[in-house]
């Protein structure tokens, strides 16, 4: 049986609630949220894909956004801490390793990759600057260490981000019902050895073609390769584009994944 607390066992929910990737898309996560809170009902369970952060608009305002709609939902009667779920995505795991850059055996290299996946806009949005960080890269870990320090308390000047980034999820999955991933899967591999297969393995999660394990359906926020959603068969993609001039999309499931309903902004 898997025994890992980075993932978040959903219980038995009345129906679930998925957010695809955001992108720092904070006006368009607000719409949705604007557009299920309505129907929202004890029981259910409200999950987030991941890339909250990183690439286009605001992030640190993305995570505003979450976060007041955390507070808000949790204020109705019946909801509890554990209804609300947010995995971790290729953002947030580039983000963490950018926070230890000074760590890096090849700091430069590892800086120039992380801001082509999209980290400047959030190095931006908590007060850093990123020609300072390719100095600093340049001129050794002592200077990163000060820059990655600053990073660190700009984080810190918002409230609640940087516990945020501490409780993200791996993954999170009904029994014997619906699995939810942020980009990838790799179907020969069981869940508790996935590793970073749940943000880098694309192309594993679009082998899937019968139920993985004990799970009817898998579902991800995230497609690296910008397909289209896709929602027939035994895996699910929801994102539609958002933060590469596309709609944010949510989906409405049973526990099973069967989809109920779709919101768009």
């Amino acid at each position: 049986m898997l025994d890992d607390s980075s993932f978040a066992r959903l219980g038995r929910p009345r129906r679930l609630w998925a957010v695809a990737a955001i992108h720092g898309q904070h006006e368009r996560l607000a719409a949705i949220h604007s557009a299920i809170e309505q129907d929202l009902l004890p029981g259910d369970r409200v999950i987030y894909l991941g890339n909250y952060i990183g690439r286009d608009g605001d992030p640190a305002a993305t995570l505003d956004e979450l976060l007041a709609f955390r507070i808000d939902t949790l204020a109705r009667p019946g909801w509890d801490t554990d209804d609300l779920v947010y995995l971790r995505g290729q953002q947030e795991e580039t983000w963490s390793k950018l926070l230890q850059l000074q760590f890096a055996p090849n700091p430069r290299e590892v800086l120039a990759w992380m801001l082509r996946q999209g980290a400047g806009r959030t190095i931006e949005a908590y007060g850093g600057v990123v020609t300072q960080g390719e100095s600093a890269a340049r001129e050794g870990a002592v200077a990163l260490n000060r820059w990655t320090s600053r990073l660190r308390d700009g984080i810190r000047a918002r409230p609640g981000h940087e516990k945020f980034f501490t409780v993200l999820q791996r993954a999170a999955f009904v029994e014997a019902g619906a699995l939810f991933v942020h980009a990838g899967l790799d179907p020969t591999r069981p869940l508790a050895a996935q590793g970073d297969a749940f943000w880098w393995d694309a192309s594993g999660f679009e082998r899937i073609q019968s139920p993985y394990e004990n799970f009817g359906r898998v579902v991800r926020g995230f497609d690296p390769h910008k397909a289209g959603p896709k929602h027939d068969g035994y895996a699910i993609t929801l994102d539609a584009g958002c933060g590469f001039d596309g709609p944010l999309r949510a989906a409405q499931l049973s526990p099973e994944g069967a989809l109920l309903q779709l919101v768009e902004a």
